[in-house]
């Protein structure tokens, strides 16, 4: 039998004893990387433990690398005992490792149900960004995504989520992760709850201690999880737009029905930005679809009073995706158009497409 975690609620197994799985999964021991640092702190409190116990614990785990309670050495034999009666630290397994020719990894990992995610390393020249997963799929069904192509069939925990970053530290010691962005398979404000309590370790100084602009959510644009986000600012905030009109982002991105561009820009003039931050605007580049000088200009109409950047993201094509790449006097002409009108507009190269580990291309395994 497979073990469903807890955190998909309406999450179905055909063929399966739904209540026997429910029965064991109280039966577990629960997650330390499902905690957050409060909430370590109020189990160790309830335990009569002092409140530096929560500070030990968490340097173990997320400084020094610890996976199991018998490797912390300054706590007692007697409550490393207990603890691990009650908790484990469990990190998903790398089952699979692709290295790019520009040295970006893609790694499979592989969670307690048996389902898979992936995340990728992507060297920069004075940084090292993590591409995280939110979610096993994607229910949000952008045509030029191929994540969206197998659908979604559950979120992850909090926990899976950190550990997705742990995994990848533990699997390279030597390289210093400054960046995580929640850019990988999954939308993370889809799953919000588990989103926001992975953020809270990510920037912890007890845990983590990952700089907040260092950190970044990227959405499709959920209305109701961008003022969420917003209520709690843990992370810089991206926004997949990719198009200028109501038309061809319906036509691109189904989200756009529930949540038009004028809602959505509403949302974004109105979410609260630290000094000198701005909301990252992601565009997808698709030949004869929203690639010309008159989208450039009617983008800049959109974006007029919020303080953006916008990155441009050349389509990066595959056989099921039925759009093509534009040419790069397109691509280069798009941004002239952007930059005469005083929005700053980058152009993103591709990192890892030779081993699908580029935008859009993250499937779990899948066409591999």
């Amino acid at each position: 039998m497979k073990v469903i975690p807890e955190n998909m609620a309406g999450f179905t197994v055909p063929g399966e004893n739904v209540r026997a799985i429910r029965r064991f999964l109280t039966a577990r021991k629960r997650n330390l990387l499902d905690m957050s640092p409060e909430d370590i702190a109020l189990f160790l409190e309830k335990m009569g433990l002092q409140p530096y116990r929560c500070g030990q614990i968490l340097r173990w785990v997320y400084r020094r690398g610890v996976r199991d309670f018998e490797g912390m050495t300054d706590i007692s034999r007697d409550l490393r005992k207990r603890l691990s009666l009650q908790l484990d630290i469990s990190i998903p397994e790398i089952a699979a490792v692709d290295t790019s020719r520009d040295g970006t990894r893609k790694f499979l990992l592989q969670l307690v149900d048996g389902l898979q995610v992936e995340s990728v390393l992507i060297p920069e020249r004075n940084h090292i960004t993590c591409c995280i997963s939110t979610q096993v799929g994607c229910a949000q069904g952008c045509r030029f995504c191929l994540t969206g192509r197998r659908g979604l069939l559950r979120n992850l925990s909090s926990g899976e989520i950190v550990g997705q970053l742990l995994a990848l530290k533990e699997a390279c010691p030597a390289e210093n992760i400054t960046n995580v962005v929640l850019m990988g398979m999954g939308e993370p404000l889809a799953n919000i709850h588990h989103t926001l309590r992975a953020l809270e370790v990510l920037i912890s100084p007890q845990a983590l201690g990952i700089s907040r602009k260092h950190v970044t959510v990227s959405t499709v644009g959920l209305i109701p999880g961008i003022r969420k986000l917003a209520a709690k600012p843990s992370a810089s905030l991206a926004v997949s737009l990719n198009a200028a009109t109501d038309e061809v982002r319906n036509r691109l991105m189904p989200v756009n029905r529930r949540y038009p561009l004028g809602e959505l820009l509403a949302a974004l003039r109105a979410y609260p930005l630290p000094p000198g931050r701005r909301i990252t605007i992601e565009y997808v580049m698709i030949a004869d679809v929203n690639d010309t000088p008159a989208d450039a200009r009617r983008l800049v109409s959109l974006l007029r009073g919020i303080r953006v950047k916008v990155n441009l993201i050349p389509l990066n094509e595959a056989p099921e995706i039925p759009f093509s790449r534009p040419d790069e006097y397109t691509v280069l002409n798009f941004q002239n158009e952007l930059l005469e009108r005083h929005i700053t507009a980058i152009i993103r190269k591709s990192r890892g497409s030779d081993i699908r580990a580029a935008c859009g291309q993250l499937q779990g395994g899948l066409g591999r």
